[in-house]
């Protein structure tokens, strides 16, 4: 297994991690069999949003003494009191069914989710309430380790991560949502089938999303990396052809500040094909194919695919493009450490020879001898 830095936790997680609602409604010898190939595969981070009781305290048994060897995702305001999977927001509600996931954690959760941030109406009933207060009291008493959020929706997240408060965001990324424009719902997609004449262009807002985390050091663990199946699916993907699970995977842990995609598995087998991302080749975990299959392509986007190499000069093209594409979020004020990152790279921008060859193979069209002269423009310089 492959262990990434959460943001500025100081945590560090299996680049695969487990979503466990597919766990909920099973019998506990099947949790815990499921649980228990999960931890021998190295994986170290676990999602546990679902209200329910009996799964909660399934988890927990199958687990036992290992709990301190993992790192659990808990959510605060998910509950079940209208129906499975219910969010509220009444603080008597919220601290009840999150209190009583804490003890059958051993009295700790390393993360606090604050549980579906994807409105306006849910930012002002979470972030500007006692909830969000809640939170820090929590963190303060030692109950949780580092304050996060659930989101689907980038424009709020954007929100939410510009409070300063959250140090980790679950959000879903896949190529589709990628590239759905700002305004659809991911669930109306997901429930009616993916328009393919409306995914043509990395949409900003989620690019900018992600690199806003990067910048501000919060890390981000992936929800819905198979598209709740249909990416992988030859009846409902909206590519040329279906990706593969290790493709999706592949995909997500390609996106700034990303630590884990967490995959929903409720049987060893699915682990075993989930875990079999670590053991493929490259050409193997390679998206760019089906991804330039999109009507209009993905024109001047880099998605930090590593077509681009070798570069004769040695540079990490794509590392390179990251840092630009960070600091060009807000030029005026580019993090010391996405300067010092730059800085201390081995091969930098400067040394681009213009040689073309990188270009000549990128899917995508990005400019990239002008973004390296771009990038050491901006990054190159000690302040």
């Amino acid at each position: 297994m492959i262990y990434r830095e959460i943001g500025k936790t100081n945590k560090k997680a299996s680049i695969i991690g487990l979503g466990c609602e597919h766990l909920d409604f099973k019998p506990y010898e099947q949790v815990k069999s499921t649980i228990d190939a999960a931890l021998e595969y190295g994986i170290n981070i676990f999602d546990i949003f679902m209200p329910g009781k009996e799964v909660r305290e399934n988890i927990s048994k199958a687990l036992g003494a290992r709990r301190k060897d993992i790192l659990i995702q808990g959510h605060i305001c998910s509950s079940n009191v209208g129906q499975q999977y219910d969010i509220s927001r009444d603080m008597l509600t919220v601290k009840r069914f999150f209190e009583d996931h804490l003890r059958l954690c051993g009295g700790f959760m390393d993360f606090g989710m604050l549980f579906f941030i994807d409105s306006d109406d849910d930012y002002k009933n979470v972030f500007e309430t006692d909830i969000a207060g809640y939170a820090l009291k929590l963190k303060e008493k030692g109950d949780i380790g580092h304050i996060g959020f659930s989101s689907h929706n980038p424009v709020t997240a954007i929100k939410a991560v510009n409070t300063g408060l959250p140090e980790i965001m679950l959000f879903s990324i896949n190529p589709a949502f990628d590239i759905i424009p700002t305004g659809d719902s991911i669930f109306t997609h997901l429930d009616n089938g993916f328009k393919v004449e409306s995914l043509t262009a990395v949409e900003p807002k989620r690019s900018e999303l992600y690199r806003l985390c990067e910048q501000k050091n919060v890390g981000i663990t992936v929800m819905k990396t198979l598209g709740a199946g249909k990416l992988i699916s030859k009846e409902h993907t909206p590519f040329c052809k279906p990706l593969t699970v290790s493709q999706c995977i592949h995909y997500a842990l390609s996106r700034p500040a990303v630590a884990s995609a967490l995959i929903g598995c409720k049987t060893p087998q699915e682990l075993k094909e989930v875990v079999n991302y670590l053991d493929i080749s490259d050409a193997e975990r390679d998206y760019t194919e089906i991804l330039s299959s999109v009507r209009g392509g993905l024109h001047g986007s880099c998605v930090y695919c590593n077509h681009c190499q070798p570069c004769l000069c040695e540079i990490d093209i794509a590392t390179v493009n990251k840092y630009l594409d960070i600091a060009k979020l807000d030029t005026g004020n580019i993090p010391p450490s996405i300067r010092s990152h730059y800085q201390n790279l081995v091969h930098r921008g400067d040394e681009c020879s213009e040689c073309g060859s990188c270009e000549s193979r990128c899917p995508f069209d990005v400019p990239i001898i002008e973004n390296m002269k771009k990038a050491d423009e901006l990054l190159g310089k000690i302040n």
